[in-house]
């Protein structure tokens, strides 16, 4: 009876199985669609090779489903011949970017909404904002709420955002959200915590 000896196999010198390289070619791909959906002014920026930028052009003025499919494979396989780790690093920075000026976004909403529902609310957004011209927010902060109360267009509430906004953009405002900021205050309740 033969036995059989396992050789020593140098990890490095094993390409990468099928699954992997499939796997590998379904998230290039992804990144291709993701350049396909990029405003033009952003993809200028990327510099991309002249046969990657001509296929996400082309693709970006597709319309049929079957070919815009086949375009993406393509752009995929494109991917795959050029050394695209910068083109996804600079993605995944923009897309962190984002991701950052949603969160802000969604913190300043949720500061206007307490502003108008809740009196006790300026206190901790006078403590983030130290800088805010007081009056104006008093001001925004009562029509908002009787906008809200007759029903009719949020006016005051669209200026009330604006104005916090323009206060986040300031260099003396606190990058803190609105909990934080009521439990380093000591009304966290107001809130919603249940600590």
């Amino acid at each position: 009876m033969k036995e059989f000896v396992m050789e020593d196999v140098d990890s490095e010198s094993v390409s990468p199985s099928k699954s992997e390289r499939k796997r590998q070619m379904t998230t290039l791909q992804k990144w291709g669609e993701v350049l396909v959906s990029l405003p033009k002014e952003r993809l200028k920026k990327l510099s991309l090779p002249d046969k990657l930028y001509s296929a996400v052009e082309e693709a970006q003025r597709m319309t049929a489903h079957g070919g815009l499919r086949r375009q993406m494979q393509y752009i995929g396989r494109l991917m795959r011949e050029i050394d695209a780790e910068p083109i996804v690093a600079q993605l995944e920075n923009w897309q962190a970017h984002e991701r950052q000026d949603n969160a802000r976004f969604h913190r300043l909403e949720i500061w206007r909404d307490r502003l108008i529902a809740e009196d006790d609310a300026l206190p901790a957004v006078l403590a983030v904002y130290p800088g805010i011209d007081v009056q104006p927010l008093r001001t925004l902060i009562r029509n908002a709420r009787k906008e809200k109360s007759a029903g009719s267009a949020p006016k005051s509430s669209r200026a009330l955002f604006k104005l916090l906004r323009a206060a986040d953009e300031q260099p003396d405002a606190m990058d803190r959200d609105p909990i934080e900021a009521e439990s380093t205050s000591g009304n966290r309740a107001a809130w919603g915590s249940t600590d």
